[in-house]
C-alpha cells in the first residue's frame, strides 16, 4: 500500500467506535454544518446552483423540524445559520443572470495614404 492509501484508508472499527461515544445531538449538528457549507458552497457557484442549494436547505430544515428542541442546547444556533443561508439563496435567486462579456471592439484598420 502507498502512503496515498495509508492516509486515506478508512477504519470503521474506529468510526463505529467514535459514533457510540458521541452524543447523537453531536454528530447531528456535525451533520448540520456540513450540509451548510455544501448549501454555501451551490450558491457560490458561477452560476450559482439553486437547484441543488434548494435541495440542501430544505433537508436541512425538515431535520431541525423533525429534531426539534431534541436536537440539544444548540438548535437555535442550527436555525440561525440555516436562515443566513436561506437568505444567501434569495439573494442568490434575485441576482440578474450573468450575461456573457461583450466582444471586444475591432481596433480600427490604420489608413492607406
Amino acid at each position: 500500500m502507498t502512503d496515498d492509501q495509508n492516509e486515506t484508508s478508512f477504519d470503521e472499527s474506529e468510526e463505529i467506535a467514535y459514533l457510540r461515544a458521541t452524543p447523537v445531538e453531536t454528530v447531528l449538528g456535525n451533520h448540520f454544518f456540513v450540509l451548510l457549507q455544501l448549501a454555501a458552497l451551490q450558491l457560490s457557484a458561477t452560476p450559482a446552483n439553486l437547484t441543488g442549494a434548494q435541495l440542501v436547505i430544505d433537508t436541512i430544515a425538515a431535520m431541525l423540524q423533525a429534531g426539534g428542541s431534541r436536537l440539544g442546547e444548540h438548535v437555535d444556533l442550527y436555525k440561525n445559520a440555516l436562515a443566513e443561508v436561506q437568505q444567501l439563496y434569495v439573494r442568490a435567486a434575485s441576482a440578474p443572470a450573468p450575461t456573457a462579456a461583450p466582444a471586444p471592439e475591432p481596433e480600427p484598420e490604420p489608413e492607406k495614404e
